[in-house]
Parts: structure tokens; C-alpha cells; sequence
């Protein structure tokens, strides 16, 4: 590693991969990852008249009933009067939406318990996350429209290996995170250089103890190279992407400084791999379309986060 990329002050002692690993198994599990409100999920999988029943179920949860109707009533959507029934609500925003917020909900919930007492700008790294998410599902609706939530569960956790750093390792992340300011050139190089792996590597290292999808494993250690991933690929590139997008508009804060030039996307390996395929006339409705859902994407994080 060059001299140039390095933060001025380093203390930590950098660590093997087996200590590392060690390190791991005591570090607090997700449970909404492996299974999450599954009553919820079929309820919303079934016919529009279930709708009192979904209800019934959101209004379990206060956190969840909080978000649901905050999004309803944002910007956003602009109903000319406050929606206050739960059911109104469901109506309006549709399974699909619900859906994505059941999941974000426990998610972001159990992301906060693990870095607890940990100091860093969080409510704007949730931020971040759930915007790749958002954007995530844009991207690939563009090319074909999902009819399960790997592509948003993949936006939303790409950078679970920073909040496990964070949980784990803190030394370790204070070191990097704290240090930021003063670095320059790349944050996996330098997170290498501190405490052993990257972010990605940690992140695919953790969700692999906790038993998750390798398909997840895979998304969350590829999405910087997704000219790697083997299993999911179009979802890596889409991840990658909209993590280079969401970056590029300042929206939430990923932890690195790093500039994301405008449209250095296009030269991405994962919009290669995405669209590389399609026509300039084709390149340019696709481009606006991104730009258009970055737009709103801000409105809808003010309900959520």
C-alpha cells in the first residue's frame, strides 16, 4: 500500500483471519435476518382482502405502525388529508411497499442494538443503506421485476461488515472511521491495512456463521468486484450500482470520504454488466429513469429513518 493512502496514526494491531474468525463467534447474532415476521410475509403474499388482517398485525408492532403511516403521509406520496387508519394506509401504499418496510424495520432495529454505545454519524449510515436498497429495486425493475426481496434485503445489508467491525472490532473501527478526514485514497485498503479484511470480507465472514443464503454471502463480499459473484450476479451489479448512485447524491453517509465522480458509474464493472448490452438511445432512458428515482428517494428516507 502506498504511503499516501495511509491514515496518520496507526495503533491497532492488525489481526489474522483466525482471530478474526474467533472474534466473530461472540459477536451478537441478527435475528431478523434468518426470519423475518414469516405471519406478516404470507399475509402479504395473499389477496387484497386481507387487508384488516395485515393491519392487525402491523398494529403489533408500534415501530413498524410508526414508519407506515409517517411514509404514507410523507412528501412523497402528498394526500391532501393525514391518513390516521392503519388500513387506509395498507391501501394506499400496496403489499409491495408494506412488504419492504416490514423488513426495514427490524433490520435497522437490530443493525442499532449491535453498535449501541459505538460513536459514528448512524442515523445517516441507515441512511445510506436503505437508499441503496430503494435503489437496488430500481435497477433491477429496469431489467426485469422481482417477485421476491433478495434484491432489496442485498441493498439493505451490503454493509452489514461495517456495523459488525463496529460491534466486534471497535478499536479496529474507530481507528478507520474516526481517522477518515485525513485519508486518502481507498477505504478497503485501508481497512485492510488496520485490521486484516475489508468490510466485505467481514460482512460475507459474519453472515456466513449466522448460517444465511450464500446467495447474501456473496452479494455482501462482491459488492465492490461483482465481476466476482458467480450466483448473483445481476443482483451484485445492481447493489454495486446503486451504492455508487446513492454515494454520488450524498444521501445518508456509507463511511467513506471518497468522491464518486458523476457518471463514473457508466464505466463500472457492475453497470457493464447490467446494461452494457444496451443502445446509447437505450443507455439514456435508463439514466433518466435512476435520476428520476434518486430524486424521490430523500422524501421517502424523511418517513423511514
Amino acid at each position: 500500500m502506498s504511503p499516501e493512502t495511509l491514515a496518520p496514526h496507526t495503533t491497532c494491531e492488525r489481526l489474522d483471519r483466525t482471530h478474526i474468525d474467533a472474534r466473530l463467534s461472540g459477536c451478537a447474532c441478527l435475528p431478523s435476518l434468518s426470519s423475518i415476521d414469516s405471519a406478516l410475509r404470507e399475509l402479504l403474499g395473499a389477496d387484497q382482502r386481507y387487508t384488516s388482517q395485515i393491519a392487525e398485525i402491523i398494529r403489533r408492532d408500534p415501530s413498524l405502525t410508526a414508519r407506515l403511516l409517517r411514509l404514507v403521509n410523507s412528501v412523497y406520496y402528498g394526500m391532501a388529508k393525514p391518513v390516521k387508519n392503519i388500513e387506509e394506509a395498507v391501501f394506499y401504499l400496496g403489499v409491495r411497499q408494506i412488504r419492504q418496510l416490514a423488513m426495514v424495520t427490524p433490520i435497522i432495529e437490530d443493525f442499532q442494538r449491535l453498535t449501541e454505545g459505538r460513536r459514528f454519524p448512524w442515523r445517516q449510515f441507515w441512511r445510506h443503506c436503505i437508499a441503496v436498497a430503494l435503489m437496488t429495486r430500481e435497477i433491477t425493475d429496469l431489467l426485469q421485476s422481482q417477485d421476491d426481496e433478495i434484491d432489496y434485503v442485498a441493498g439493505l445489508i451490503h454493509d452489514v461488515g461495517k456495523i459488525v467491525m463496529a460491534s466486534a472490532f471497535p478499536d479496529h473501527f474507530t481507528e478507520i472511521y474516526h481517522n477518515r478526514d485525513q485519508m486518502t485514497g481507498d477505504l478497503l485498503q485501508w481497512e485492510k491495512e488496520v485490521l486484516g479484511v475489508d468490510h466485505a470480507e467481514l460482512g460475507a465472514m459474519y453472515l456466513r456463521k449466522q448460517r444465511l443464503p450464500e446467495v447474501f454471502v456473496e452479494i455482501v463480499q462482491c459488492h465492490h468486484t461483482p465481476q466476482q459473484a458467480r450466483l448473483q450476479s445481476g443482483v451484485t451489479a445492481a447493489v454495486h450500482v446503486a451504492d455508487m448512485l446513492v454515494r454520488h447524491t450524498k444521501i445518508g453517509d456509507s463511511g467513506s470520504k471518497a468522491e464518486v465522480p458523476f457518471e463514473s458509474w457508466l464505466e463500472s464493472p457492475g453497470w457493464k454488466i447490467l446494461f452494457g448490452h444496451q443502445t446509447d438511445a437505450e443507455k439514456s432512458i435508463t439514466r433518466a429513469s435512476l435520476n428520476r428515482s434518486l430524486e424521490r428517494i430523500p422524501s421517502i428516507l424523511e418517513s423511514l429513518v
